[in-house]
């Protein structure tokens, strides 16, 4: 696989509906790690992700840890506010699994201290703003991660 988006404790369903359609559109593999805020099945989930829905191979782990034990990746990147290298500054790989928090909190502390500081990545912002978007913020890392990989298997 090309590279993981992994998506810790998503809470909002057309967030991850937009998730799906970029995973499709680039070849990404998704992973949501429970729990999730939404039903899987929701109605605003399907309609976000139209048709792209069955293109999109999801996977649905019960915890970050079994996410790593059950998944091949060759790195772990988190995205935080509280990053020391910018997202632009980063040297993608193949297999790399790049994890984004949940839309109210942004990925808890206990999950950036068990990662080294050049794990954990941001996306500049001015410096009044809190967050971006979850999809927004998924669609940027994710095109300069393919952009960076030659945009394999895209056309």
């Amino acid at each position: 696989m090309l590279l993981h988006i992994v998506l810790f404790e998503p809470e909002i369903p057309h967030n991850t509906g937009n998730i799906i359609r970029l995973c499709a559109n680039t070849g990404a593999t998704l992973h949501l790690i429970h729990p999730v805020g939404f039903a899987w099945d929701s109605a605003k989930l399907r309609r976000a992700g139209l048709d792209y829905y069955e293109w999109v191979p999801v996977q649905h782990h019960t915890s970050l840890p079994a996410f790593r034990e059950a998944t091949a990746f060759s790195r772990l990147l988190a995205f935080s506010t509280k990053g020391t290298c910018a997202y632009h500054e980063m040297a993608y790989q193949q297999g790399d699994a790049l994890l984004f928090g949940p839309e109210s909190r942004g990925l808890p502390a206990h999950v950036l201290a068990s990662l080294l500081p050049e794990q954990v990545v941001r996306i500049p912002m001015q410096p009044t703003s809190r967050s971006l978007n979850l999809s927004n913020a998924v669609a940027i890392v994710l095109y300069e991660a393919w952009r960076q990989l030659d945009f394999v298997g895209g056309r």
